[in-house]
């Protein structure tokens, strides 16, 4: 290894701890290493457990469960909800941005995922016992099998580095280009078969920096997270060049029509005619133009300028990135040059090559006419923004609910990209089947859930959708996006206020406008806003100063890497409402692409119209000359209790509820992991152990600084599917009769208000296990292990899914009933929280108390020693009171020691051990 550079490493080491190591964005950075190590190894154990538990000895026996853990949480992901709510390692180096699997079978590529994953879960194992002794063996067999395609350094060694940080470095494309820069290495594969020779290199050139580094930063960081950081810093924020040439880029077409293209995409080159001129390595450019013009003596069908792109071609260096192009009006692959020009000489066409990595296959419609030639040079930002055409680094998971699906998406795109009548004439089927049709059924069915109000001021039918073509006098335009809008009864819908519907090719919006050939009703919204400010500020505050309503104008508004909208200019409610003639009347919500295709028809239902009953009251400012009123009319319609109006939930970190719980904090992360890797958890243990108690605390975690809300019931041995799911209730009919609803149970009337909310939701069952759970569960069992399902209820066959966002914790006395005795497919569906006696919890509660409890702890310590059972041990929660002195006697004779006689009703003698006669000069020394 070589080290170069060295001063300029110290100086731009220098320069990174001076600008980012102490900034915020530098702390929370240097936050990361603890986190992602620690979440790696706890993921890593527990998938092996699994694996030892259920004694998986080949990958036929893999669970789809088990080979979903594997994909989710040893590969890094981004940090994104739904990454979140499917319980993906969220890692500071993602390498997967969302459903790995969608992904790879978007690429046509279907293997057998447990395969799959067996296979990465015993590589990880094999590098770990085996450190560096024989990593290149291990990786190479890896890389070999038939199954494995695709997974490369920045995909594996980042859970390496998590497991033994000392043996593997974290190997991305950053990474990569410092070590390459800094050690004069050659090699630039992020093939994971090349990972051990640039972790060699990388640890060596670490050690030689170690010095430096720790004299400029001296930080507790080991040197290798010191140099992965300042890599981070390096490439992603400074931007350095790292490259003695500056990239260029290149479209190239694989062959006319794209014929070579899958050779290309499968053997990694892409390759170029005129084969005549033979190999051309080692040429001058006046050698080659003495050979093109001999050649082109030959075959007069010969140009100078067609035959010059083969020059062109030998002359495009590595690192430069590369178009694929169908035509000209479709990019199918981008990529990035790895090896030099070279002539495959035993090929049967265009043997002139380059070796090529495809990063991108995402096929990208483009309206390119000048693109006749093979090869053509594009600049930077032409480069930049054909990777744009779909700048979506996150695969979308396609909810089967969602009443649209990628093909909408993708068509939309294609007009974005060109906005032409030609388009749409050549995807009309498409476009009806995919983007019109479900768009109109979405929103008539929005119009039948709205209040009456609305329904009885707008039209809902009639004329309310918009069209793509443009009326441009034959100059053959067309909209990007497709459009619906309710509007006042008799008016035009391009002259009134309107309750919007818009989808383009990256989002959704729906909310309040006003017609863009509007004057009178335009003027009328302005005059009553101003007339009316006070009043306004007053009454719309609750309804309209949502974190959801986003006021002014649309096109500010972009999406941050997690899918919320970003808008520089966002405006409170009450500055809108002030400006509002010069920042425009749209009030609106707007949901991402991504966001979009994760949502049920039912979840989109409720989310427009939420927003169009929230806005109702802008369109009466724009259709009443006197609008106050029907204003105040309306808003008493909702109620105090309108459902519209959700307030953030306080914080509360995990650090609190260790401090009120009394529990190790990194106990209680490893139980939110597992219940948020399960999406429901049972608490169990003896009596006095605060599971309940531990359970709404949890709970007041998981809902910190969101809009999520919590519910709490308790089971007992008269509960029913109808209590919990839904039933027959007979009601008084109409007539003096009998009717019989069908009427949800509380499961459904939770799910149905979490559907509301953007949060995690969380249901507690308390004493879970003294109903009997298979028949109050019903169709619950099947939709708890597969939560992307729906099925048809008991009671009228009503479809029903379980909201991603809802989380169950149940309670269970062991006292009670056994674990044991609970239903087997119930228990592999839930996650297993043992809580049993602590007596540091009644030590760190009473050091506030400065009630001696030494002495109660004993007792209690050969209590339980004498019960010999785990599951009946007394815990702690009987003797968490500020006056213990003064209640104790009478907690320890009516509640343990009946609890002792029922227990050791059989040996009476053991009882008497414990009476508080015998007891109490140790419980109050």
């Amino acid at each position: 290894m070589q080290l170069i550079h060295k001063e300029e490493f110290t100086t731009l080491f220098q320069e990174f701890v001076n600008t980012f190591v102490h900034t915020s964005e530098g702390q929370e950075y240097i936050g990361f290493y603890k986190r992602d190590a620690h979440n790696g190894q706890f993921n890593f154990l527990s998938i092996e457990e699994a694996f030892e538990a259920e004694e998986i000895t080949n990958s036929d026996a893999m669970t789809e469960e088990l080979t979903d853990r594997v994909l989710n949480q040893l590969l890094p992901h981004s940090n994104t909800p739904q990454n979140q709510l499917d319980n993906c390692w969220i890692h500071r180096a993602p390498a997967i941005q969302g459903n790995i699997r969608e992904w790879y079978e978007s690429q046509g590529y279907k293997p057998d995922w447990r395969k799959v994953a067996h296979g990465i879960f015993h590589f990880i194992k094999a590098c770990i016992e085996n450190k560096n002794s024989n990593l290149q063996a291990i990786c190479k067999n890896f890389f070999s099998l038939q199954y494995i395609k695709g997974f490369q350094s920045e995909m594996l060694s980042p859970i390496l580095n998590a497991l033994s940080s000392e043996n593997f470095l974290l190997v991305n494309d950053r990474s990569q280009k410092t070590i390459n820069y800094f050690a004069n290495n050659r090699k630039d594969s992020s093939d994971l078969v090349d990972y051990p020779s640039v972790n060699v290199v990388g640890k060596g050139l670490i050690a030689s920096l170690a010095p430096a580094m720790q004299e400029i930063w001296g930080s507790s960081l080991s040197a290798a997270d010191q140099f992965d950081m300042f890599c981070h810093w390096l490439v992603s924020i400074k931007k350095f060049d790292l490259k003695s040439s500056p990239v260029n880029f290149w479209k190239i077409a694989p062959g006319e029509n794209a014929w070579q293209w899958e050779d290309c995409l499968s053997k990694g080159f892409i390759a170029i005619g005129w084969d005549e001129l033979g190999d051309i390595s080692g040429f001058t450019k006046e050698d080659f133009n003495e050979l093109r013009d001999e050649l082109i003596n030959i075959y007069p069908d010969w140009k100078k300028a067609g035959v010059n792109q083969v020059w062109a071609f030998s002359q495009i260096n590595v690192g430069d990135r590369i178009v694929a192009n169908r035509g000209t009006r479709e990019v199918i692959g981008i990529g990035t040059v790895i090896g030099g020009y070279y002539y495959q000489a035993d090929a049967e066409q265009h043997k002139h090559r380059l070796s090529i990595r495809w990063d991108d296959t995402e096929p990208r419609a483009v309206y390119k006419p000048s693109w006749v030639k093979t090869l053509i040079a594009l600049d930077s930002s032409a480069f930049s923004i054909i990777q744009k055409l779909y700048d979506s680094p996150e695969v979308e998971k396609v909810n089967s609910a969602c009443p649209f699906g990628s093909t909408t998406f993708d068509l939309l795109s294609k007009l974005h990209t060109t906005p032409k009548k030609a388009i749409y004439d050549e995807y009309k089927q498409e476009f009806n089947n995919h983007l019109k049709e479900p768009f109109q059924r979405l929103m008539l069915e929005v119009a039948t859930h709205l209040p009456a109000p609305i329904t009885d001021l707008m039209e809902i039918r009639n004329g309310i959708f918009g069209r793509i073509l443009k009326n441009d006098f034959g100059r053959g335009g067309a909209y990007e996006r497709y459009w619906g809008a309710f509007y006042p009864k008799g008016v035009k819908k391009t002259e009134g206020a309107q309750l919007i519907l818009s989808i383009g090719y990256d989002r959704l919006n729906f909310g309040f406008d006003i017609g863009h050939y509007s004057g009178e009703q335009r003027e009328r919204f302005l005059e009553n806003c101003r007339k009316h400010y006070e009043s306004l500020c007053e009454l719309l505050e609750a309804p309209l100063n949502q974190p959801h309503l986003l006021f002014g104008d649309r096109g500010n508004v972009k999406f941050d890497s997690d899918g919320n909208p970003v808008n520089p200019d966002q405006l409170s409610f009450q500055d809108w409402l002030s400006q509002v003639s010069s920042k425009g009347v749209h009030v609106f919500t707007t949901l991402s692409k991504a966001r979009v295709l994760s949502s049920s028809r039912d979840e989109l239902v409720n989310d427009i119209g939420r927003v169009f009953s929230q806005l109702f009251p802008l369109v009466l400012l724009a259709t009443l000359d006197d609008p106050m009123p029907s204003l105040q009319e309306y808003l008493e319609l909702g109620g105090e209790d309108d459902e519209s109006v959700i307030e953030s939930n306080e914080t509360y970190t995990l650090s609190q509820c260790a401090n009120d719980t009394h529990l190790e904090a990194s106990l209680l992360e490893d139980w939110v992991k597992a219940l948020n890797h399960k999406r429901q958890a049972i608490l169990y243990g003896p009596p006095g152990t605060g599971k309940t108690y531990l359970a709404e605390h949890l709970a007041k975690h998981l809902l910190s600084d969101s809009d999520g809300f919590t519910e709490i019931v308790q089971f007992h041995p008269a509960y029913t599917y109808e209590d919990f799911i839904q039933g027959i209730r007979p009601k008084q009919g109409k007539n003096g009769g009998l009717d019989y609803p069908v009427e949800p149970g509380r499961f459904l009337n939770f799910c149905q208000e979490a559907r509301q909310r953007q949060s995690i939701c969380v249901l507690i069952i308390d004493e879970i296990n003294r109903a009997n759970l298979a028949q109050v569960f019903g169709e619950l069992m099947y939709l708890l292990e597969y939560r992307d399902k729906e099925v048809n209820l008991a009671c009228g066959g009503q479809r029903f899914s379980i909201p991603k966002n809802v989380r169950i914790i149940g309670t269970m006395n062991t006292a009670d009933r056994s674990i044991a005795l609970v239903d087997h497919a119930l228990r592999r569906r839930f996650a297993f929280l043992p809580l049993y006696p602590q007596m540091d919890v009644l030590r760190h509660f009473h050091a506030k108390t400065s009630c001696y409890v030494g002495g109660l702890i004993s007792v209690l310590e050969r209590v339980n020693k004498t019960i010999d059972d785990p599951q009946y041990a007394i815990g702690t929660s009987f003797f968490l009171h500020e006056s213990l002195q003064t209640e104790l006697r009478a907690i320890w004779r009516m509640e343990i020691e009946p609890y002792l006689e029922e227990y050791f009703f059989d040996q009476p003698q053991k009882v008497e051990e414990f009476r508080w006669e015998r007891v109490k000069s140790e419980l109050m020394p």
